[in-house]
């Protein structure tokens, strides 16, 4: 009895050694692991982009992870061969029951490849706009124009259709104005130009185009395209929008606006 006894604890004593120093380097190991990754993130910060960064700080963070694991059940006790052959065994599984994460994975490799867009650049994918603040592993965030988080699948984006708004250094601003048939087209024209000479942000090469665009069923409709670094889109946009009412409003050009004349026949009755 005393035998059994004496080898319960020293059974105890072995495993209970064994599991704590597990549990410490557990501890320690994640601690540096989070050391580690702010410390080579540091280093390779300006050296590559904010986008290939992030993607490969989740890379070595994983690898790093999975590294801790087996030296935590080496420890324990467990032998490594073994170890990885069931670790081989689960990742099979877990990667056919993941297929939706590995094309993710994939997705994410594709989109460092060919970089249809960056960190920091202004996009539209997958029906959501917004600029992009990481690509990761499997998901790429980007940041709404209202400040949401928004994280989308890799594979959706590789296999969408991508509006990237950052990508050329120009953009053109397209704007319609309606005036009344009774008013001056040729002095609204005058007036377009002349508001689009004086804006500083409007480039003067390539020229804008600023011409009668169609007769609408209660507006002549006027095309205002002038061209703008990529940045002051936003600000040209809606500078205009207010300069030409105002203009509009003291040359005495009307906005038409859709109404209704309603026209009673004296003779008809009403019941």
């Amino acid at each position: 009895m005393n035998q059994i006894t004496l080898g319960l604890q020293s059974i105890i004593v072995d495993y209970g050694m064994k599991f704590a120093l597990a549990l410490a380097l557990l501890v320690v190991g994640l601690f540096v692991i989070k050391f580690t990754i702010k410390l080579i993130e540091k280093n390779i910060q300006g050296k590559f982009e904010r986008t290939l960064t992030g993607f490969l700080m989740s890379i070595t963070r994983a690898v790093l992870l999975i590294l801790l694991f087996i030296s935590i059940a080496s420890t324990i006790g467990i032998e490594v061969t073994s170890f990885v052959a069931v670790l081989g065994a689960a990742s099979f599984a877990v990667g056919f029951a993941l297929q939706g994460s590995l094309s993710n994975f994939a997705g994410g490799v594709l989109l460092l490849m060919f970089r249809p867009f960056t960190a920091g650049d202004t996009i539209e994918v997958a029906g959501h706009k917004g600029k992009v603040h990481e690509i990761q592993i499997l998901y790429t965030i980007i940041i709404t124009f209202d400040n949401k988080k928004i994280m989308i699948p890799n594979s959706n984006i590789s296999s969408s259709s991508i509006t990237n708004f950052s990508a050329m250094d120009k953009r053109r601003v397209d704007l319609n104005f309606g005036i009344g048939y009774d008013d001056d087209f040729h002095k609204a024209i005058a007036i377009l130009k002349d508001l689009a000479a004086k804006h500083q942000l409007i480039l003067d090469e390539p020229e804008p185009i600023i011409r009668v665009a169609e007769h609408a069923g209660s507006s002549v409709n006027i095309d205002c395209k002038v061209w703008v670094k990529a940045p002051d889109y936003w600000t040209v946009y809606y500078d205009l929008h207010e300069e030409v009412k105002d203009a509009f409003d003291e040359a005495n050009i009307g906005i038409p606006y859709p109404q209704l004349d309603v026209h009673f026949d004296k003779e008809t009755k009403l019941c």
